[in-house]
């Protein structure tokens, strides 16, 4: 079907928003990471080295211009696709970014699929015994999983998986059963989250009068729950989801570090202890412009599932 005008108007609105983000995330996190720490050759050489040997460094990375200078110099090379050179490896930095880049989506991605599964089910599980004890040890369960940290979950699923049954492998990236555990520590603290709306969402949609009139019309519950229930309970769990997002990928960073993965988040954890400033600067503008694109998905997901929306 055809786009309307309207429609067409509501994608412009949100890509020239996400635009203005991106872009006003690029410039705060270059000031930040180029001003507030001081001189980067300063930080490259060491507190020891020479004049001569920090006004080299300086020169060779291009920080003996004034901050402004770098920054136009810097959206240049960005907009061509060039994220500079690692400080410490002397390396592309999308080379080091490249490398890195697949575990990460492979382990967000599983990350994804656990807590979209766990949520749905336990939610529309609760929401359909609500008040019951099925709903009241699921929420117990689910107040388990959001209060507890990454880090502890991680250690709990190692001890218990690893150590003690020994069915998993704890640390590695090489195969399917070394990213079993990550992603169950990635995704179980998101469904909790997940969960949580949609029991909400449908109860609230379970209300509605026309939920009502279809078991008058004597339709299986099972139908009405999947066909219509569901789907009109979908906007705030699809809008929770895109923001969940961001907690999945600032995850990542310690979840990759206790699992001893290869991804993104270890190598921003490395690249902040050697003062990597351009990795640190690529990597935080990828996940940045990720979570941006991936809400600009959700809003425009909503076309799809509420097609009172469209007009």
């Amino acid at each position: 079907m055809k786009p309307s005008r309207a429609e067409l108007a509501f994608i412009a609105r949100r890509l020239l928003a996400a635009c203005g983000v991106i872009f006003g995330t690029i410039t705060l996190v270059f000031f930040i990471l180029y001003w507030l720490p001081g001189d980067p050759a300063m930080m490259v050489a060491g507190d020891d080295a020479s004049a001569a040997t920090v006004a080299n460094i300086r020169a060779k990375l291009g920080t003996s211009v004034p901050l402004l200078q770098q920054y136009g110099t810097y959206l240049l090379h960005l907009a061509h696709g060039d994220f500079g050179k690692s400080f410490s490896t002397n390396e592309p930095v999308w080379h080091r970014l490249a490398g890195q880049l697949p575990a990460t989506i492979q382990l967000t991605l599983c990350a994804s699929v656990v807590a979209i599964t766990v949520g749905l089910v336990l939610g529309m599980l609760a929401a359909v015994n609500r008040d019951g004890w099925i709903d009241h040890s699921l929420q117990t369960l689910l107040m388990f999983f959001t209060s507890m940290p990454s880090f502890w979950l991680g250690l709990l699923l190692i001890l218990i998986f690893s150590v003690g049954l020994r069915w998993l492998p704890a640390v590695g990236s090489g195969n399917f059963r070394q990213l079993i555990l990550p992603a169950l520590c990635l995704g179980l603290n998101v469904s909790a989250w997940l969960a949580g709306m949609v029991r909400n969402s449908v109860i609230e949609v379970l209300d509605e009068p026309f939920v009502t009139t279809l078991r008058g019309k004597g339709l299986p519950e099972r139908q009405i729950l999947a066909s219509h229930v569901l789907r009109n309970a979908l906007i705030p769990v699809v809008t929770m989801f895109g923001l969940l997002v961001g907690e999945l990928m600032s995850s990542t960073v310690v979840v990759e570090t206790i699992f001893a993965r290869q991804g993104l988040g270890r190598l921003l954890v490395e690249a902040v202890g050697v003062k990597d400033i351009p990795v640190v600067m690529a990597v935080t503008i990828f996940a940045s412009s990720v979570f941006v694109i991936i809400n600009v998905l959700v809003d425009l997901s909503y076309i799809w599932i509420d097609p009172r929306i469209r007009a």
